[in-house]
């Protein structure tokens, strides 16, 4: 073999393992950039110490509570009380798994106010969803297009945020809610704001 066909033996090869050696770097970038400590449920808002946004105001039809619809949520209902806010929808797996940690935090808690934003739902399936799995909130809206969800900074769902009394979005956790995060996160800033 002479030199100059080893040499182009040698480039064919370098340029074949180019791509490959690209893919690695770049993996482990984005392995080190995901692993960085940063949690997707601890995301910063910059809504955070910032006047809550409009509720939509449609309530979700049909859904009764002694044989009386439901209202949507307003900003009559929320003034002057600590209120969870969540945003879910009967096709999110994640909200269905978080659904009994809501209603029985709802159960334990009737000073605080939980109100519930459906993002992106047909009425019908939220109706079944809220009667199989039981309806924790004291208000419903619905946000058909996402457009009330966008001005709340939702970007997946279930997302849940903690109001104040004054009407200030305190905290903001993105993804299900679990008993622990319910123990550890959610009711010490709960007390607090209801202590205030």
């Amino acid at each position: 073999m002479s030199i100059d066909s080893t040499r182009s033996l040698a480039k064919t090869y370098l340029l074949a393992a180019l791509p490959l050696t690209l893919f690695i770097i770049l993996a482990f970038v984005f392995y080190k950039q995901l692993t960085s400590g940063i949690s997707s449920s601890t995301l910063p808002s910059v809504l955070i110490d910032k006047p809550a946004p409009a509720y939509p105001s449609e309530p979700l039809i049909g859904l009764k509570e002694n044989g009386i619809q439901m209202p949507a949520i307003t900003k009559e209902l929320t003034d002057g009380k600590v209120t969870l806010v969540n945003v879910w929808a009967s096709w999110c797996v994640p909200c269905r798994i978080e659904h009994p940690v809501i209603s029985k935090l709802a159960e334990d808690n009737p000073d605080i106010l939980l109100v519930g934003i459906n993002y992106k739902d047909k009425n019908p399936n939220a109706l079944r969803f809220l009667s199989s799995l039981g309806n924790p909130y004291d208000a419903v809206s619905i946000d058909p297009n996402g457009s009330a969800s966008i001005d709340w900074g939702v970007y997946g769902i279930p997302e849940t945020f903690i109001v104040d009394k004054t009407g200030t979005i305190i905290y903001r956790h993105v993804g299900p809610i679990s008993p622990s995060i319910v123990e550890k996160r959610l009711m010490p800033i709960i007390n607090e704001a209801k202590a205030k």
